[in-house]
């Protein structure tokens, strides 16, 4: 059994077969060789990722798990930070990234808003996350789980549920199921409508989610664009190419 600890709020592996299949699932299907593991803590997932053929980076706050890897991976490059106020681009000279890890649940949001705003550079990221989260990004239209995240992310990425983790492969165990998943960028280089106007509409039209989007959109809907039948569906009924619709009739009415 590893040895684990508790480290801001996260709780680690115990299982190995976990800890490997986690280390495995990189597909490595984008062109990169450059990878960032967030939070290693006492480098259970580190110590598999370590013997593959990557340019691995870690990045970690805790002193004590700091000094904990310095003594038994002495050759590991180690970035001291705070990984949602990091420069990706400064650390690799914009070259493209996977990112991997178990992530604490207190900021997984946070983390896959940060991979968001990375898109371009993170190829790829593989990551366990508290199973509600994991199932709320990979969640399709219709589903009670299907929300901000899951369009936000699946409009850059091809995103894939993996597996659950019970609370037991943890030390100590946590209260919820965790669920790994994997997100790989798709094709999609830039939408073609504005994406702050898009990112605008998916979080006031899931803000509201009982109520259509005629209604939950008022604040930015032009009067001429109300009547089009797709503003009286709510928000999980629609797909993201149906939110990229909306984002461009509302660019045009503007226009008009």
């Amino acid at each position: 059994m590893v040895k684990a600890k508790k480290h801001l709020g996260q709780h680690f592996l115990k299982n190995e077969e976990v800890t490997l299949r986690i280390a495995d699932a990189l597909s490595q299907k984008q062109p990169y060789n450059n990878v960032l593991e967030i939070g290693p803590g006492t480098g259970v997932l580190t110590k598999y990722l370590v013997e593959k053929d990557y340019n691995l980076k870690v990045v970690e706050i805790d002193r004590e798990s700091i000094a904990y890897l310095q003594e038994h991976y002495p050759s590991l490059e180690i970035i001291e930070q705070d990984f949602l106020r990091m420069d990706l681009s400064s650390f690799y000279n914009q070259a493209p990234i996977a990112i991997i890890g178990n992530f604490p649940y207190y900021i997984s949001s946070q983390i896959l808003f940060k991979i968001y705003d990375n898109k371009d550079q993170v190829l790829e990221m593989v990551g366990m996350f508290q199973k509600e989260v994991a199932e709320r990004v990979c969640a399709k239209p219709g589903s009670k789980t299907y929300g901000v995240l899951s369009v936000l992310i699946q409009a850059f990425y091809d995103v894939e549920y993996l597996f659950t983790v019970n609370e037991n492969d943890f030390d100590p165990p946590p209260k919820v199921k965790s669920g790994v998943m994997r997100m790989e960028r798709n094709t999609t280089k830039h939408l073609s409508c504005d994406e702050k106007l898009f990112k605008q509409i998916v979080k006031l039209g899931f803000n509201q989610r009982r109520k259509t989007l005629r209604n939950s959109l008022k604040s930015i809907l032009p009067e001429e664009a109300r009547s089009n039948d797709i503003f009286g569906k709510r928000p999980e009924q629609l797909s993201v190419e149906d939110f990229i619709g909306i984002c461009t009739l509302v660019e045009t009415a503007r226009n008009n």
